[in-house]
């Protein structure tokens, strides 16, 4: 699912906001760059606005906010849904007890934890964050909230490569995206 396949007249402002940079951080990669949008206070309520629209009244308890970007996006969505926010961090980022849940890159490993005890068994939950790409980072976002008991309701991501197929790495857990970019 997703807003641009809606023809939501906002998701045009959001679109023309993201900045494309070529070979950033590295050659080949057409990097996403959501600090534009941030600098435009219609455009990020405009975004914030879509997916509380969509997730009001769904009964959902967390908002799943992935870093980094995904912390930029997730509180206030939380916040305007009445769910609480559990950041998922990078290793050794938080203190105390935490689940760690590793996942492959196309360059590497990388590891998302969250601490123990911030969610429940059989709490809804959302995954937040900027883009997905390949969906292995979303895909260890899921595997970490359902390991403690967690329903993951949907993921929310404001922008999608589909060229990279990262849908369909999430076993048809649904996907809503505002943006699409090739």
């Amino acid at each position: 699912m997703s807003a641009y396949r809606d023809k939501d007249p906002r998701i045009h402002g959001i679109q023309t906001k993201i900045r494309v940079v070529p070979d950033f951080p590295k050659q080949g990669i057409m990097f996403q760059d959501i600090t534009t949008l941030l600098l435009d206070p219609k455009a990020f309520k405009d975004t914030i606005d879509l997916f509380v629209e969509r997730y009001k009244g769904k009964n959902i308890s967390v908002v799943a906010g992935i870093e980094a970007r995904g912390f930029i996006f997730g509180p206030p969505i939380a916040l305007a849904i009445g769910a609480k926010f559990v950041p998922l961090r990078k290793p050794k980022k938080l203190p105390g007890k935490v689940i760690s849940e590793e996942y492959i890159l196309e360059y590497g490993r990388d590891c998302l934890e969250m601490h123990v005890g911030a969610v429940e068994p059989g709490e809804r939950a959302l995954v937040v964050d900027d883009l997905i790409a390949t969906g292995g980072t979303l895909c260890a976002a899921m595997n970490l909230l359902e390991r403690v008991g967690a329903e993951v309701v949907e993921c929310a991501c404001v922008i999608e490569l589909p060229d990279l197929k990262g849908r369909e790495r999430l076993n048809g857990k649904p996907l809503y995206v505002l943006v699409e970019s090739h």
